[in-house]
């Protein structure tokens, strides 16, 4: 059987793991193919052409091939476009590649995943802090969306009652979007989650999220998070945990 090439593919890293001392294991987020697993070998060296190319948050191109699980990295090229995000964004950043991390399954394609992750981590490198919340919250709204695990925001998910604007309704985990009850500290207002609703379903939802006010909301950052820790199956995400640390320093 002949092994398998892909050539050209537009690709993030994600993570990466040691393999051997000179040889790595990547953890890549490509277009067509989703999340894959690479061994870039002898990258640790430094006469390596790898080496200074494999960094996360930058946009690449590269070849590989092989049948196995762990396939083997074969050509990686610089796209450019933006420099490496610093700080805050930079923390952001290794956000993102946490969520997909825990939310995608390896050789599940996932192209319009990629086509809001792509520009989102552009935005994280741009240096325009007053977005870099908006980005993140449009970020987890769509990502949330693509993978099945959002239900729409113009009804309530058990009775398909429509929302209304003057109502609040709370985002639950397993039970959907529903009036808000006494004991619950977060939610929105109707008029809100139609907003959302509306701009997610925009020709370029991304663009139309980043300008809602509704991302600001203290609110809808808690609601998104618990959403998240409770499909990522963990209690806490590790970086989400080092930037509150770091802002409690």
């Amino acid at each position: 059987m002949a092994t398998k090439r892909f050539g050209d593919e537009p690709a993030y890293v994600l993570h990466h793991y040691d393999w051997s001392e000179s040889s790595l294991i990547l953890e890549m987020f490509t277009r067509h193919a989703g999340r894959v697993a690479l061994v870039a070998k002898g990258v640790k060296k430094p006469s390596s052409s790898f080496r200074p190319v494999l960094l996360p948050l930058q946009p690449l191109r590269v070849s590989y091939g092989g049948d196995a699980d762990i396939r083997t990295l074969k050509s990686v090229d610089w796209v450019g476009g933006h420099v490496m995000p610093t700080g805050e964004a930079l923390l952001s950043g290794y956000y993102l590649n946490e969520l997909l991390m825990r939310l995608l399954a390896r050789d599940d394609p996932h192209e319009r995943v990629f086509d809001i992750y792509a520009p989102t981590v552009a935005l994280l490198a741009s240096g325009q802090i007053s977005l870099l919340q908006p980005a993140l919250r449009a970020f987890e709204l769509l990502l949330l969306r693509e993978l099945g695990l959002l239900p729409t925001l113009d009804a309530q998910t058990l009775s398909l009652h429509a929302l209304l604007p003057e109502q609040t309704y709370a985002l639950v985990p397993e039970v959907g979007l529903r009036r808000a009850a006494t004991d619950d500290r977060y939610h929105l207002s109707g008029a809100q989650w139609l907003a959302l609703n509306e701009a997610m379903s925009a020709g370029q939802p991304l663009t139309a999220l980043w300008t809602l006010p509704e991302l600001a909301s203290s609110a809808l950052r808690v609601i998104l998070r618990q959403l998240l820790t409770y499909h990522c199956g963990v209690g806490a995400l590790k970086t989400r945990q080092m930037m509150l640390d770091l802002q409690n320093l």
